[in-house]
């Protein structure tokens, strides 16, 4: 990643005399979002992609984005009883995080969500973690049919554990 601040500058103006330099800082978010959980079961992918196009509208770049959870509220919001908690890692001006909000706020998908900075010095580590945990919960192939004399096998073990009982 080499650093989670990373800064760009934008020239503007016609000749070396008009030239300004405007600085914008990028930095590294987590946001947890709880989402509908009845749309959730319904639309998984429009409604966790939802969240991805919230941070693209704001010029964002999402690293990680993965299911955390599912779980009952400690309250009802918007009538609900239970949420599906989101956690995704992105990069963004900091500047767009209010717009992001209020973008979020309106959004029917998501009953609540929280938005912080993640400290630079930790950034790399947590996105990583992300990451190994979103390839470990990935479905794995299925695993090959047993043989036909490898069931008999397994046939004859059970029946000999009942015996035994």
């Amino acid at each position: 990643m080499g650093g989670a601040d990373s800064l760009h500058r934008i020239q503007s103006g016609l000749n070396h005399k008009n030239a300004r330099t405007i600085i914008l800082a990028e930095y590294i978010y987590e946001g947890l979002f709880i989402l509908n959980s009845n749309r959730y079961g319904r639309d998984p992918e429009g409604v966790a992609g939802s969240i991805q196009s919230l941070i693209e509208k704001q010029e964002g770049t999402v690293l990680v984005s993965r299911l955390w959870e599912e779980r009952r509220l400690a309250y009802p919001i918007n009538g609900q009883r239970k949420g599906t908690y989101w956690l995704t890692y992105f990069r963004m001006d900091g500047e767009k995080i209010a717009d992001l909000n209020q973008q979020a706020n309106r959004d029917d998908d998501l009953l609540r969500h929280l938005v912080i900075r993640i400290d630079p010095r930790i950034a790399d580590a947590l996105i990583s973690h992300a990451q190994q945990t979103v390839k470990q919960s990935e479905p794995a192939e299925r695993p090959a049919r047993p043989a036909e004399g490898q069931k008999e096998l397994e046939d004859v073990s059970v029946a000999t554990t009942l015996e035994a009982e």
